[in-house]
């Protein structure tokens, strides 16, 4: 029988989510300026032909290059070479003015519109889905310190095998994705299970730089939230585990001190406390 971690491709997940930013990121883009795009545009190149110079780059390493970056553009791996290795920079860039809790990268495999669940209730999941049942209370408010009742908590992880929903075969649809909606007090109470470690594909472009430069592809354990309420800026975060291995070598360097959980072990679950604090909107 040929199972899902067999059959789950770099290829098929990296095109899956190439079509997934085309259809849920581009139709907001503003156009920039062609005078920022300039800039930019002359800044990375610049810093291209510096390290050229510097390490006395060879035309059978350009090749390679060349090679290694048309691979990933068959492959459908911008999204994950972007997001793994790029996007911890713009995060920290794009957040270094938040007063709240601290963010991290979106990742790849984001999904609007999960199932909603309430204040309280069970991500969908397969029947004896593998892991360790994990119960994540929380409570959401401004800086303030007030509650935001209404605000919209949004998860999703990978399952035991490190495969995500949507992104690999032979899992169902909305697996381990869901959102919950906070009380008239900001607190929400979730039921999933704790997912494992996992190494980022390897068989694809991406996989292949791993293996030329002797790097490892894992990522600790982690669950994706974005958390969102009117008239406070969205956050979008990664809450890690203590005792990962992989927590201060992450493959993607999303790991941040704040995003630690610490779960305390019940009767037949691990119950997790973790309250949000959003900043409000720059006007």
């Amino acid at each position: 029988m040929t199972t899902t971690h067999e059959t789950a491709t770099a290829a098929a997940s990296g095109a899956n989510a190439t079509e997934r930013f085309k259809s849920d990121k581009l139709a907001g883009v503003i156009g920039t300026p062609p005078e920022r795009v300039s800039l930019l545009a002359r800044e990375v190149l610049e810093a291209v032909h510096g390290t050229i110079r510097k390490h006395k780059v060879t035309y059978d390493e350009y090749n390679a290059l060349k090679s290694w970056l048309i691979a990933v553009g068959e492959d459908g791996e911008w999204p994950l070479f972007l997001d793994v290795w790029v996007e911890h920079v713009v995060e920290e860039v794009a957040t270094e003015h938040r007063e709240g809790n601290k963010g991290t990268i979106e990742g790849p495999y984001y999904v609007p519109d999960a199932p909603e669940r309430g204040a309280r209730g069970t991500v969908p999941m397969r029947e004896n889905e593998p892991g360790t049942p994990l119960t994540w209370t929380g409570r959401v408010t401004s800086t303030d310190g007030s509650a935001l009742p209404g605000a919209k908590i949004e998860l999703w992880h990978a399952d035991a095998d490190g495969f995500y929903s949507q992104f690999a075969p032979g899992i169902p649809e909305w697996n381990l994705r869901a959102s919950f909606t906070a009380d008239e007090s900001g607190r929400f109470e979730i039921h999933t299970v704790r997912p494992a470690p996992y190494q980022i594909p390897t068989d694809g472009a991406c996989g292949k730089l791993i293996a030329a430069a002797a790097w490892h592809a894992w990522r600790p354990a982690h669950l994706h939230v974005k958390v969102s309420a009117p008239g406070h800026e969205l956050l979008t975060a990664q809450l890690y585990f203590p005792g990962d291995e992989h927590n201060e070598d992450d493959i993607a360097s999303a790991v941040k001190p704040e995003l630690l959980l610490s779960p305390k072990v019940a009767e037949a679950a691990e119950a997790i406390e973790y309250g949000f604090v959003l900043d409000r909107e720059r006007p």
